[in-house]
This record gives C-alpha cells, structure tokens and sequence, in this order.
C-alpha cells in the first residue's frame, strides 16, 4: 500500500502517511475551530467596549496595529520553529528537533523585553500622534500599555502551540486556545463594568481580561508539550543560541513577521487616511477596526487551516514525497475559498445584522455596511494566496510571502486609498482592498510556479 493511502503504524508520523484529506481535516479542524473560538473573543470584546462609548471602539482600534505587532513577532518565531522542527521530524534528526524549541524560547524572551519596554514607555506617545480626543487617548494608551507589559503570554503561547502543532498534536492546541478565549469572554464584563463587587475598570478591565486568557492558556500550553509531546524534549541546554539553528528559524520567521509588520503599518496608515476626514474620521476608523474583528471569523479558520498545511508541506518535503506536497496544497486551496465564499455572502447579505451587534450610531452604521459588502469582494482572491502562500513558509522561502503581502497591504493598497480618498467620498477608500487583492493574486501565482519548479518538480 503507497504511503499516500494507509494509516500511520506505531511510531511513525501521521503527516507522512495518512491519507491528506483525512490528514489535513485532523490537524486543520481543531486549529480552526480554536481559531475560531479566538475570533469570538476578540468580537465580545468590542461589543462590550462599544457600551462604553464611540471613543472606545475607536481606542480598540488603533490598538490593532500593536497588537497586530505582538502577534506577529511570536508567530514569525512560531512558525520558523515549525517549519525547522517539522522538517527536522521528517529526516529523523532529534538533536536539531530539540534545539529548534530551545533557541525559539531564546528568541522569545528577547521578544518579550522589547515589547514590555514600549508598553511601559511607548504607549501614550503612540496614542498621542494620532487622535486628539482625550477619551481616546487616554482609554488607547492604558489598553496597550496593559497588553505590552503582560505580553509574555502570548509569547509564550504560540510558540508552544507550534511545537505542538509540528508534531501533528493539533488537538492540544485547540483546548489551550479554547481555554484562553473561554477565560477572557467570561473576564470581560466582570472587569469592564465591575461585576461581583469588583471595581468597573472599563477599557483597562478589556486589556487585562485579554493578558489573563493568554497566560493561562500558555501555561497550558507549556504543560501539554511537557507531558504528552514525546517528539521535542525541552531543556536549558538547547535554550543556548546556535547560529546553524537560529538562521533557518529567522529565515522562515522572519518573513512571517514583516508580513504581520506590514499589516501594522498598513492599519496604521489607514487610520490617518481616515481620520482625515474632518466630520467622520473617527467613526470611519472604529468602522475599520470592527471590519477587521468580523473578518477574523472568515480569515481565522483559513489561517489556522493554514498552520496546518505549513506543518505537512514541511514535513512531507523533508522525507521527500512531492505528491503528498501537491495534494495537500490542492486540498487546502479548496477549503479556504469555500470558507472564504461563506464570508462573502455574510458580508453581502448581512451587514447591518453583523454591525448592529456593536451598538452603531447611525454614522457608523451607514459607512460600515458600505465597508463590509466592498471589501468582502476580495475574500476569495485572498484565499487562493494565502493557501498557496503556505508552500512559501512551508519550503524555506518566506521572502515570497512577503511580496505578496507587500503587493496586497502597502505597495497597491495605500496609494490606491489615499488616491481614492482624495475624492472626498469615503465610500471610496474601500474598493482599494479589491484592488489590492488583484495584484496579490497575479504576484502569488507567479511565485507559485516559480517554487514548484525549484523545490516540487525536482523531487518526483
């Protein structure tokens, strides 16, 4: 029986010889029904901060960008440990499995002392060049400062999920991201409005909710790979910073990083496009924020689907089976554009349904329903790229993501929105998004075919 048909036997790997569908369904689903979860949270959020005002809303969503930072720094280590230990899994070379999750916590821990120092000292200057609102700068500067200072958690979270999820253990990862999300949700309004005699904290209540949920599930996390992840031994010394080890992890990281960079400067931009309009500027910059919380819900799952490929595209290249590879990216193109489709008939079809639950004023409401039903129309496009983009990580060649993201978030985006906002009309600034995608798409393919020549087709 060929490897691509039967099951796995005792002690071999799962992502080497289980069939891909049902292979890519057993990682895939649980990373995105924890994804899934993550996006619930980050939704219950706003909707209980947009009780406390407009300005609030507002203040969550030039948070994004930081927090976009955050998340972007831990999953570009994240994922060049995955992509190093996976492949590491797939040739059978435990010392350097080992060392991958050793110099990964190196790189974490530098990670975490910077993003605490611009907590401490970054945050109300970072507020202050963008609004002149008092209420949002004040409620923006005491939630960041919060997330940054406790931002360990998130750290570590994710780069124990990816040992967990490069050895195929995804169903551990969904519990640890279940557990976090399931934590901040029930946190929420008892902090934000002071529930069981506890003092109303307001937005700082929504912020430290937010750093709980995340140290909890990364105790978790660092508890399950002890426990039951046989295939990557933690120790002190692998934690020892190795040049041969830390450059491949950076290689692939790296990219990954920027990618998420890009999206903070993109968000950032954005914003000050936005808040140009004198009458409207805040309201169209929440509006922003909340399109990015109800995207999640569509965009989450394919990223968490996502993860999973990543992990058997590495492995699979690693033992040298190319019709594994080619397989699973067919199959994982599928079911991102059918999730990608669900997206946008919800956003077609119901966005004041989507948007009132966010306690809209009439403003916000009328710009909000043109945002979500423009830009939805490039969800399948970003779909095609972000599944095929996986080979890029997955093969040691994150540089390719990154131009695709740069073509999608700055390169095209920002100047087709600043061009379109010029015509006084913020309506307009949406269809940049579309636009953008267009490009995207062409430079992925491109890509694509470029990394199947060099990399698959030798391997047949």
């Amino acid at each position: 029986m060929s490897d691509e048909r039967r099951l796995p036997a005792a002690g071999e790997n799962k992502m080497g010889v289980m069939p891909v569908g049902k292979l890519l369904a057993n990682m895939a689903i649980p990373m995105i029904l924890s994804m899934l979860v993550q996006a619930l949270y980050n939704i219950v959020d706003s909707i209980y901060v947009s009780r406390i005002s407009e300005s609030a809303v507002t203040a969550l969503s030039l948070a994004f960008p930081v927090q976009n930072m955050q998340i972007g720094f831990a999953t570009g280590i994240g994922v060049g440990v995955n992509s190093l230990l996976s492949k590491s899994l797939g040739e059978g070379d435990q010392d350097r499995v080992n060392r991958a999750a050793g110099n990964g916590i190196f790189l974490v821990s530098i990670a975490t002392v910077v993003f605490m120092l611009f907590g401490i000292f970054g945050a109300r200057p970072y507020y202050a060049i963008q609004s002149s609102v008092a209420q949002t700068v004040e409620g923006g500067t005491v939630y960041s400062a919060i997330c940054c200072i406790g931002t360990a958690g998130i750290f570590v979270e994710i780069l124990c999920e990816r040992l967990l999820q490069a050895s195929g253990r995804t169903v551990h990862t969904m519990i640890t991201q279940g557990v976090g999300a399931i934590i901040n949700i029930v946190l929420d309004p008892v902090l934000i409005f002071g529930w069981f005699g506890l003092p109303a904290m307001g937005i700082a209540g929504a912020a430290l909710a937010t750093v709980i949920g995340q140290w909890v599930a990364a105790l978790l996390a660092l508890l399950f790979n002890i426990r039951f992840n046989p295939d990557v031994q933690l120790g002190l010394n692998y934690i020892k910073p190795r040049a041969h080890v830390i450059r491949p992890i950076l290689t692939v990281g790296i990219p990954s990083t920027i990618m998420m960079a890009i999206g903070s400067v993109m968000n950032f931009s954005m914003n000050q496009i936005f808040l140009g309009f004198e009458t409207i500027g805040e309201t169209a910059a929440g509006v922003f924020g909340i399109y990015y919380k109800l995207q999640s819900f569509f965009f989450m799952p394919i990223f968490g689907l996502n993860n999973a490929t990543i992990s058997i595209v590495a492995f699979n290249y690693g033992a040298r089976k190319p019709q594994r590879i080619t397989a699973i990216l067919k199959r994982s193109v599928g079911s991102v554009l059918f999730i990608m489709l669900l997206g946008l008939l919800a956003f077609q079809l119901l966005p004041e349904l989507l948007l009132g639950i966010f306690n809209p004023t009439e403003d916000f409401l009328a710009i909000g329903i043109s945002a979500l039903r423009t830009i939805s129309w490039h969800f399948p496009l970003a779909a095609v790229c972000i599944a095929l983009g996986a080979s890029f990580q997955a093969l040691g060649n994150g540089t390719y993501s990154t131009i695709t993201s740069l073509c999608r978030q700055m390169i095209v985006l920002l100047p087709a929105a600043f061009l379109l906002s010029l015509s006084g009309n913020v309506h307009l600034v949406w269809w940049a998004f579309p636009i953008a995608e267009v490009a995207s798409l062409a430079v992925t393919l491109i890509l694509y075919a470029r990394i199947y020549r060099q990399k698959i087709k030798p391997l047949f």
